[in-house]
């Protein structure tokens, strides 16, 4: 089944595709513009891409909006991960940001966010979400995964673990991620409504 992914991001269709086998997995159509991003949460933002490329396509479509949030600061930088030191900030301005945000908080909480829309050519909507909880760290480690990967050491790898996103080998990442959980929840769904 084709599914056009509301993206160009190239880490994201890859990631997406190692997850969801037995879907071939297009890029958002270089012609297609995408609305702004501007629901004031992760599954309205989804839905917005979802929606967008659906419509334009007239395939099913898979929009996604993920982040992190920082507990000890009320959840920033949520819907806004992508860009929080700024619209043309980079993955590194953005995390230097977080951790300089995170510096004085002795709490250093944060859960890795992704929710998934999966719409079809009618118009039809299903949602799925996955979350990773983790730490963050003060030094970014790491050369593997994007974003804020670098310094956020994720729970599920156990205790003694203290390896960033960016240190794990892809399918350690995959079997955690967000994204992942996500990308499983929504396979998941959609196989139950054939």
């Amino acid at each position: 089944m084709r599914l056009v992914v509301a993206t160009r991001n190239p880490h994201k269709l890859e990631e997406l595709g190692e997850i969801l086998e037995g879907y071939e997995l297009v890029p958002l159509p270089d012609h297609v513009d995408l609305p702004p991003e501007d629901g004031d949460s992760f599954a309205a933002n989804a839905l917005i891409k979802a929606h967008a490329a659906a419509a334009a396509t007239g395939w099913a479509a898979i929009g996604d909006d993920s982040g992190i949030a920082a507990r000890a600061l009320g959840g920033r930088p949520g819907v806004y991960s992508a860009r929080y030191a700024g619209p043309e900030a980079t993955d590194e301005q953005n995390l230097s940001l977080l951790i300089e945000e995170l510096t004085p908080h002795s709490d250093r909480h944060v859960a890795y966010v992704c929710v998934l829309a999966h719409v079809t050519a009618d118009g039809a909507e299903l949602l799925a979400e996955g979350r990773c909880e983790g730490e963050l760290t003060l030094e970014p480690r790491g050369t593997g995964g994007f974003g804020y990967d670098p310094a956020f050491v994720p729970r599920d790898t156990g205790p003694e673990d203290d390896r960033t996103m960016a240190e794990l080998a892809p399918a350690e990442k995959h079997a955690i991620s967000h994204r992942g959980r996500a990308a499983r929840a929504l396979a998941s769904a959609l196989r139950n409504r054939r």
